[in-house]
């Protein structure tokens, strides 16, 4: 029986003998913060649809089942030892312990990150941030990466990599937590320890079939996929950035307004700067510009006010969208570039939040204290800052970079897949199931020709592009005479 009471106006009432108080858990702080957990579930698929509608048609189902499959492996993580590493109250400055091993123990008490809210709650909103981070890294497997050893890399990752970084930010017990570190809702567990992720497996498994050749310079296959998964990601912003201030309050309001304000902010100025190269209104520059908004605002949107909001989303969609030629400059391969985006997002925001958080802000809620940023005149913040921005960055780097050198000696767990499963497709070939049934699948593996035989179907498979192959089987181009005279 758990140690609850009622009080007259419904809220639950939690007597703790130790201390000989009573703790008062509002209903509505509760049921906002289990709507954030449902609004932060739904941004997972939607990573899932944004990621798929950006690459070819052969490897689009890959994405949306890899963003289940990976709320089911870290679902089950976290109840195992995931959120115990996270978020015991018996934590060391780096990681937590064993006392919550199973969930043992979490149920009514107050939990680490509120006391408004009780540790169970606490737990499942957790749990989808948790979720949603190895998904935004494992993007970078996109098109040459096996399916079956990403859930063992997520399992191992998430234990690794997202729980101690987790645990240094928001655990109170945490070396940055404790030294003023600002980040209310994953700048550096969520989207700089996945970026810089996604650049190791980049790294590491190489480049794909046909990288650097014009072929493989295709366009998203389903610009409507990437819409709806970026109308599921900005939906579900608000229940990441307004329920991390866990409790229905002005905070998590103005935390939800900043949100807004940047993703719109964001896809603007991406859209603009596409603008001025192709003098085209790029549907899929907004969507990038509004998530780089939505990341960059993310560290600082129970910190900053409204004008703030402009800038983070201005210098987001800036920065992101010039930093997607650092793959060029070093020659790896991220399909999604999620480096740009998420690493490179992560770090402006964290960077901003130290110069533009405001105690007055933190204060809506009624509660929180902070010496604020430079706005407020408090210089150190923009240091503790950059020092939990490199240790994320650094530490995620090397850490992920010995998962993926173990696992690739290790029989059946190497990450990246073989030639003819790049020809085929991921979905084809991993799981013998399609995104769209057989529609359209010859454009992603070359017209059928009959008279070159297998051999020259083998070469128009491999060639990389999206479009139908653009020469015959005997060096012509493929086209119609009609068509070769209107190209003339």
């Amino acid at each position: 029986m758990v140690n609850i009471t009622y009080d007259s106006s419904g809220d639950i009432n939690w007597y703790d003998a130790a201390t000989d108080t009573t703790v008062v858990y509002n209903l509505g702080d509760i049921a906002w913060v289990i709507s954030a957990t449902a609004l932060v579930w739904l941004m997972i698929p939607g990573v899932g649809f944004f990621y798929s509608g950006l690459l070819r048609r052969k490897n689009a189902l890959s994405m949306i089942w890899l963003s289940m499959m990976t709320l089911a492996v870290v679902s089950f993580q976290w109840f195992f030892w995931g959120f115990s590493l996270a978020f015991s109250d018996t934590a060391n400055s780096f990681i937590g312990d064993l006392r919550y091993f199973g969930l043992k123990g979490v149920l009514e008490q107050p939990s680490i990150g509120s006391a408004r809210i009780p540790s169970l709650m606490f737990c499942i909103y957790q749990c989808m941030f948790a979720a949603i981070t190895p998904m935004l890294a494992i993007g970078a497997l996109a098109e040459h990466g096996r399916l079956g050893p990403a859930m063992v890399f997520v399992f191992v990752w998430s234990t690794l990599v997202y729980d101690p970084i987790a645990c240094w930010t928001w655990n109170t017990k945490g070396w940055s937590n404790k030294h003023g570190g600002l980040d209310f809702a994953g700048g550096t567990p969520v989207h700089i320890s996945s970026g810089t992720a996604a650049l190791a497996i980049s790294i590491f498994l190489g480049d794909r079939r046909g990288y650097g050749t014009p072929r493989l310079a295709y366009k998203p296959h389903n610009s409507s996929y990437v819409v709806l998964g970026t109308t599921f990601l900005w939906f579900g912003w608000f229940g990441f950035n307004g329920g991390s201030a866990l409790s229905a309050n002005l905070r998590a309001v103005q935390a939800c307004i900043v949100t807004n304000l940047a993703a719109s902010v964001g896809g603007l100025t991406w859209m603009l700067w596409d603008y001025r190269l192709e003098r085209k209104w790029s549907v899929i520059g907004f969507c990038s510009g509004a998530v780089c908004g939505l990341v960059a605002i993310t560290p600082a949107s129970g910190y900053v006010g409204s004008p703030a909001a402009v800038l983070f989303g201005v210098l987001g969609g800036t920065i992101c969208n010039f930093a997607t030629q650092i793959k060029f400059l070093f020659h790896y391969d991220d399909a999604l570039d999620i480096f740009a985006v998420h690493a490179i997002g992560g770090i402006v925001g964290n960077v901003l939040t130290g110069i533009f958080a405001q105690a007055s802000v933190a204060g809506f809620d009624g509660t929180t204290v902070i010496p604020g940023g430079w706005l407020d005149a408090h210089w150190v913040q923009l240091g503790w800052q950059l020092a939990d921005s490199c240790a994320g960055f650094g530490y995620s780097l090397v850490m992920t970079t010995i998962i993926l050198w173990v696992m690739h000696f290790i029989p059946g767990l190497s990450l990246r897949c073989n030639e003819e499963a790049e020809i085929v497709g991921i979905d084809d070939y991993d799981m013998g199931e399609f995104a769209y049934d057989y529609v359209g699948l010859e454009q992603d593996l070359g017209v059928k020709d009959i008279e070159g035989g297998l051999e020259r179907e083998r070469i128009n498979a491999t060639s990389g592009g999206r479009e139908p192959r653009h020469g015959g089987p005997d060096g012509d181009s493929g086209a119609t005479d009609v068509e070769e005279k209107h190209a003339t």
